[in-house]
């Protein structure tokens, strides 16, 4: 499957934030994020394992007991059902991938 830059408009996902899926197949999903400063996103877990990677921005992962300050260039992997919270300490844009594809994040 190949998806052309733009073909897909962005949705919000929370106050504040939009995704855009980028491709998705059977196993994984790859979605943009922008993200507004100030924006959280309240602590929670999934069965989907979630890594990630900063394009531009600032955020603060708190994954289990672990805090990270993520700046541009920056990746992360989330296990699958380990709580997990993010703060926007500006506006930032990121790409994560999910697997197994999250259903609401499916074109």
């Amino acid at each position: 499957m190949f998806t052309r830059n733009n073909a897909l408009g962005s949705r919000p996902h929370l106050k504040g934030i939009r995704y855009k899926t980028l491709a998705h197949g059977e196993r994984t999903i790859l979605s943009e994020f922008c993200l507004e400063k100030r924006s959280v996103i309240s602590r929670h877990k999934h069965l989907n394992e979630q890594t990630g990677y900063v394009i531009s921005g600032r955020l603060i992962f708190r994954i289990g007991k672990e805090q990270f300050e993520a700046e541009p260039g920056d990746s992360w992997n989330i296990p699958s059902n380990v709580e997990h919270d993010v703060e926007v300490l500006e506006d930032t844009v990121a790409i994560e991938g999910f697997s197994p594809p999250g259903e609401d994040y499916l074109p």
